[in-house]
């Protein structure tokens, strides 16, 4: 015991000599100032009190419940879509990228807020052994402390803070906004290829129909009640719907590519769910109130976050201006033992000092000037593009209202052509089995029912399109 490099006396006297250290730092820490710069206050921007189709309709009523804030999965109803959905939010590399930026974005944040606390660095420097000049064995133990910190008077430091928070919640709401995109872009290509499966089976439905006249066409000739040109004109129909075949499967195998990249995917087939005219749609899609599309839509948030962060820089580049205080801090000592001397068994030599840094901008040759200049253009630039944003939401709000209900109107309208021209088509036939009209009847027919069918199918595939972009407008699928 009497050998120990340091004793609990000793350790007890170097805490004593920090303590003036510790106590100017602590008191340092509950010195507030004002911080100069504007505080943020939301713009207030003029927004429509109701959606156009709703002032155009005044049998309609704007609701304050939302068709977009039901999530996803309840809007989305088919197994396999929100299989592929969830997938996608595992597996997507945009999503992956995102959420990344979100890790960076939060530690930028630690980082800046550090700069409000003391930074403490300690010291240790042992040294011992026989010297050709001092003979007795010594050893010496030196540990020092070092501390400083920076008064934030006029809030620079603070202000810094806000500005990262800020696009740390900027980066949050443009993560929503990919998830948001994500989930969109999936529905509409599933809801695109269910639509191409579609058109492939009726085009597969009409050439089983055509080589059937084609049959009956040959069958008549033979029996000399045809002539060669209707059974011409039978292989012409024919003819059509075989060379839209491979085109149809062509756009099929393209657009499961790009689902599979979506969801993360190398190139491969997509599993089917319910059929295109299976697939639900809701009886009603109220829009909500316009003014909670601001809450909503995450662009719209972020490119507020993004103005936020602006504003605080303008504090940030101010601060600039006034003088920049730090204080500084030191304390340690030396312990050491020699043998030299028994009389002199331990020794201790205690240090600690203390002090002030000041620093006044005089000349800059007009750089914290041109800094605030340009950190109040981009405050303008950040404030005229999130009133962008919310003018290009009301936009697409817009367009999705009218081209949801106005796809409605035209698969309504398609399916009563596709009936009459399917009555015509059998009324015609049976025309031309009694001999009482030309196959040229017939074959306009088959015609048009071949592309009202179509038609008919491009038709369904936009209603759910223009679905997915309605509820994408309205700022739902990110939750």
């Amino acid at each position: 015991m009497g050998r120990q490099l340091m004793d609990e006396r000793d350790a007890e006297r170097f805490m004593k000599n920090l303590r003036p250290l510790i106590f100017v730092i602590l008191a340092s820490a509950l010195i507030g100032g004002c911080m100069v710069g504007p505080n943020y206050h939301r713009p207030a921007v003029q927004t429509p009190v109701a959606y156009r189709d709703l002032r155009e309709n005044p049998q309609a009523q704007a609701q304050a419940a939302s068709y977009a804030d039901l999530p996803w999965w309840q809007v989305f109803q088919d197994p396999q879509l929100q299989d592929l959905i969830r997938t996608a939010l595992k597996q997507n590399y945009d999503m992956q990228l995102a959420t990344e930026r979100i890790g960076a974005a939060r530690a930028q944040l630690a980082i800046t807020r550090s700069s409000l606390f003391p930074q403490v660095q300690g010291n240790g420097n042992f040294a011992g052994g026989n010297g050709q000049l001092f003979p007795a064995k010594e050893n010496i133990l030196q540990l020092t402390a070092d501390a400083s910190f920076q008064l934030d008077l006029f809030g620079k430091l603070r202000r810094e803070t806000q500005a990262a928070r800020a696009l740390l919640l900027a980066t949050e709401d443009a993560q929503r906004t990919v998830m948001l995109t994500l989930v969109s872009d999936v529905a509409s290509d599933y809801f695109t290829l269910l639509q191409l499966d579609l058109q492939l089976q009726i085009t597969r439905d009409t050439v089983t129909t055509q080589q059937d006249s084609v049959k009956l066409t040959s069958f008549r000739l033979e029996h000399g009640v045809a002539t060669k040109l209707d059974v011409l004109q039978a292989q012409q129909v024919l003819d059509t719907a075989n060379a839209q075949i491979p085109d149809f499967e062509r756009q099929i195998g393209q657009e499961e590519d790009a689902i599979s990249i979506l969801i993360g995917n190398y190139p491969q087939g997509v599993p089917r769910g319910r059929a295109l005219a299976e697939q639900a749609l809701p009886p009603d899609v109220p829009p909500g109130l316009p003014s909670s599309l601001l809450e909503r839509r995450p662009d719209i948030r972020e490119a507020e976050q993004t103005l936020i962060a602006a504003n605080a820089e303008i504090g940030v580049a101010k601060a600039s201006f006034f003088p920049q205080i730090s204080l500084t801090g030191s304390g340690g000592g030396s312990f050491g033992r020699s043998s030299l001397f028994s009389s002199m068994i331990s020794s201790q030599n205690a240090i600690w000092s203390y002090g002030a840094q000041v620093s006044q901008p005089i000349f800059t040759g007009g750089a914290l000037r041109g800094n605030l200049h340009l950190a109040e253009s981009q405050h303008e630039q950040a404030l005229t593009a999130y009133k962008q944003a919310i003018q290009y939401a009301f936009r697409d709000v817009s367009d999705a209202l009218i081209g949801y209900q106005k796809f409605h109107e035209v698969r309504v309208r398609q399916e009563q052509t596709v009936a009459d021209l399917t009555e015509s088509v059998r009324l015609s036939v049976m025309r031309y089995r009694g001999g009482t009209t030309t196959y040229l009847e017939v074959l306009d027919g088959q015609r048009s029912l071949f592309a009202a069918e179509l038609t008919l199918a491009e038709a369904r595939g936009n209603e759910y399109q223009s679905l997915v972009q309605l509820y994408k407008s309205l700022g739902g699928g990110w939750q």
